[in-house]
C-alpha cells in the first residue's frame, strides 16, 4: 500500500502544470519525466546560501526555494500540496512551500519565548500543522498548533509532555500525536549546547491530537537515561519505529533503533555487534518504507546506512555512506543523501542537511 503522502510521478507532473514545467532546465526535466519520485531536502550551497533543493530519484537537481538560513525536518500535506520546513533548532521560522507550483512561499515565525525543534506534521485533511517548540523558559517542550485555513495563524498548544522535545508526527487517522522527547535541556542563551546530559529525561509519547491530552509515556529506563529518544517514523499498522543518539560514555553500546505500538512497551532491536559499532551511538534519521516492510537507519557519524525488515528487525543491507544524512522510502528501498553532497548517484556541490522528505 502507498503510504499516505505519497503520489506518483504522473500526478506530479500533472499537478505541477505548465508554468512550473516550463521554468526547469532542459536537464531537470528530463530527469523529472524519468523519475519514479520527487524528493525535497535542505542544502547550504557552496556560496553559504541556504535553499530548500527539488530532486529526481537518481538525485538530479530539479529546483531550489532560497532560505534565510538552515533547515531541518520537513513534513507534507496529500491533501492540500503544501509542505513545510521548519528552521534548525534553536531557529524561529518555518516555511511552507508547494514544490508543483511557482507561488510564493509562506514564512511563519515562532512566538516569543518559544523556538522550533525542527520538525512537524500535517494533519491528515491538511487545515492543520502540528510544531515540536521549546517553551525555553519554563523548560518544557510544547506543540504548536496552526491553522493552514487561515494563514497559518497559531491557534493553540499542547504540552509534549516532556523536554527536548524533537521529532513528532501524526497517525494515520488524526486522532494521535506521536512525540519524540530527546530529553535534553537547552536555551536559545547558550545555543546548542546540551545542559543537563547528568540527567536527561528521554521520552516517547502518545497525546490526543485535538486536546494534547496525554495518552501514553514511554520512558527510557534508568540505564538508558543518556539514549536520547530523537527521531521517529510510523509503519502502516501504527507501529512507531524510533531512533536515537546516545550522550553517555563512548565505549558504551546502547540500542539505538526501536519500536512500539499503542498499549504495548517499548522493545529495542538487538543489531549486530559491527553494526552498532558502525552507527557510532548516534542514528540522525530514520524512515519507514511501508510497501516494502523495511526501516531504513543513517548515521553520519559512522558513514553507515542500515535497511531493516520491518517485521523482524534482522539487517537487509548496510551501506557505507560518508557523512550519511537523509533517508526517505523510494521507489525500491531508500533514498539517501550525504552532507558532502551525495544524493543516490549524483554528486553535487550542495551539502545536503539531515532529513528527505518523498513528495511524490
Amino acid at each position: 500500500m502507498r503510504k499516505p503522502g505519497l503520489i506518483d510521478r504522473r500526478s506530479f507532473v500533472k499537478a505541477a502544470g505548465a508554468l512550473f514545467l516550463a521554468s526547469l532546465s532542459p536537464r531537470a526535466l528530463f530527469a523529472l519525466e524519468r523519475s519514479d519520485a520527487v524528493f525535497a531536502s535542505g542544502f547550504r550551497a557552496p556560496d553559504g546560501s541556504f535553499g530548500i533543493g527539488l530532486v529526481a530519484e537518481d538525485g538530479t537537481f530539479i529546483d531550489r526555494i532560497d532560505l534565510p538560513d538552515r533547515v531541518h525536518g520537513l513534513g507534507h500535506s496529500p491533501a492540500t500540496g503544501l509542505s513545510v520546513a521548519f528552521a534548525r533548532r534553536p531557529g524561529t521560522f518555518a516555511v511552507l512551500f508547494n514544490a508543483r507550483k511557482r507561488s510564493e512561499p509562506i514564512i511563519i515565525a515562532a512566538p516569543d519565548n518559544r523556538h522550533f525543534f525542527g520538525h512537524g506534521q500535517f494533519s491528515p485533511d491538511g487545515r492543520l500543522l502540528y510544531a515540536s517548540e521549546n517553551d525555553f523558559d519554563a523548560n518544557r517542550g510544547m506543540i504548536g498548533v496552526y491553522d493552514a485555513t487561515d494563514g497559518f495563524r497559531r491557534v493553540g498548544e499542547f504540552p509534549a509532555h516532556g523536554i527536548g522535545t524533537h521529532d513528532m508526527t501524526v497517525s494515520d487517522d488524526g486522532r494521535f500525536l506521536i512525540i519524540a522527547n530527546g530529553g535534553i535541556e537547552t536555551h536559545p542563551d547558550f545555543g546548542r549546547t546540551k545542559l543537563n546530559l547528568d540527567h536527561m529525561e528521554p521520552s516517547l509519547v502518545i497525546a490526543d491530537a485535538a486536546t494534547g491530552a496525554l495518552i501514553e509515556k514511554h520512558v527510557m529506563p534508568r540505564e538508558l537515561s543518556q539514549l536520547s529518544t530523537r527521531h521517529l517514523d510510523v509503519a502502516e499498522n501504527g507501529r512507531v519505529w524510533f531512533a536515537c543518539q546516545y550522550e553517555g560514555p563512548r565505549n558504551d553500546t546502547p540500542p539505538l533503533v526501536g519500536h512500539f505500538a499503542r498499549g504495548e512497551a517499548l522493545a529495542f532491536v538487538s543489531l549486530p555487534q559491527d553494526i552498532t559499532a558502525g552507527l557510532a551511538n548516534y542514528v540522525g534519521a530514520i524512515a519507514v518504507n511501508r510497501r516494502d516492510g523495511l526501516v531504513g537507519l543513517t548515521s553520519p557519524k559512522g558513514g553507515l546506512a542500515v535497511t531493516l525488515e520491518a517485521r523482524s528487525g534482522k539487517v537487509v543491507s548496510t551501506a557505507v555512506v560518508a557523512d550519511a544524512a537523509g533517508i526517505a522510502p523510494a521507489l525500491s528501498g531508500f533514498a539517501v543523501s550525504s552532507y558532502d553532497g551525495h544524493f543516490q548517484t549524483t554528486q553535487s556541490p550542495l551539502a545536503w542537511d539531515q532529513h528527505i522528505l518523498r513528495i511524490s
